[in-house]
């Protein structure tokens, strides 16, 4: 559902999720008219269907006889979406010189999505989430370093002279989300009494100082249920040992290096808190506003790519 507006939009902007989507409309000069609230798209629509769903979040912004250009990062340019968007591949920069329109048929809408950025070797690659690297840089553009987007899928960005250099992908949220919900450890996880930061530090040290014993560490809670010794934080422990792997996993990427965490919410609190045990100086930036700003430049760059 999106707010009125006080003005017509002059351009939309969508960051589209795997989870859910949200929209802004703005001023030809940036300024935020309005926000929708976010849409879920989880198991949502493919090809064809896009175009309804899209209508669907920003309808109240569109008015007839009036053409409005549609920004769009994110999944709904993946193969299964709209036209499948080639990746740019590494080392590149977080904003592109090309764009591919995507074929509509409301006349007022013109729908533009933006590529997502991969690596050859070894093999990874991200949709959205540099476009909010895009969004960090515009705002820091000397930093030089790495980038934590924790997620699902949870994306580290080496960056350097402005530059995406090297990406690395852990699914630490969607196996956790896989973990609680179709294996035994749903029962130690649902019966958690909360969050125990104390519980998830150790498990985190655990994690780092023997990654090789994370399966058998997992197992753990379940059977400790089963003997009646249940743990009360068997969520903020599970959470800890899948964090804790993931660091340990991307220590080239962190360890004596500038760091910012580009996120909002929980998880993203869980991996500043993992890293700052670490010793790290960690820098934060909020998730929104970076992919807001990351779609603003990529608007100033098709217009610059437009001929005069």
């Amino acid at each position: 559902m999106a707010d009125l507006l006080p003005q017509p939009a002059d351009w939309i902007a969508v960051d589209w999720g795997p989870a859910r989507a949200r929209a802004w409309a703005l001023a030809d000069d940036g300024t935020e008219l309005a926000r929708s609230k976010p849409a879920r798209t989880t198991g949502g629509p493919a090809g064809k269907a896009f175009e309804p769903a899209l209508l669907a979040l920003i309808g109240p912004w569109l008015s007839a006889g009036r053409m409005t250009p549609v920004i769009i990062c994110g999944t709904e340019s993946a193969p299964q979406g709209w036209p499948d968007v080639p990746y740019r591949m590494v080392p590149c920069t977080a904003v592109g010189d090309r764009f591919t329109a995507a074929p509509v048929s409301d006349p007022r809408i013109a729908v533009t999505l933006l590529p997502g950025v991969a690596q050859a070797r070894p093999a990874d690659a991200m949709r959205g989430e540099e476009t909010k690297v895009a969004g960090f840089l515009a705002a820091n553009p000397t930093f030089d370093g790495t980038l934590c987007l924790p997620g699902p899928h949870t994306r580290w960005v080496q960056v350097s002279a402005g530059e995406i250099v090297s990406l690395r992908t852990a699914m630490t949220g969607a196996l956790f989300a896989a973990l609680a919900g179709h294996t035994a450890l749903r029962h130690a996880i649902g019966k958690s009494a909360g969050d125990d930061p104390g519980t998830f530090l150790d498990a985190v040290d655990d994690a780092m100082a023997r990654p090789e014993s994370l399966t058998a560490r997992l197992f753990a809670p379940r059977a400790e249920a089963l003997l009646g010794t249940p743990d009360p934080a068997a969520a903020s422990r599970i959470s800890g040992l899948l964090i804790g792997a993931d660091l340990a996993g991307a220590r080239g990427y962190w360890l004596g290096t500038r760091l910012a965490l580009i996120g909002t919410g929980s998880l993203a609190a869980l991996y500043g808190a993992a890293l700052t045990r670490q010793g790290v100086a960690v820098e934060q930036a909020d998730a929104g506003a970076a992919v807001l700003a990351g779609l603003k430049a990529a608007r100033t760059a098709m217009s610059a790519a437009r001929p005069a």
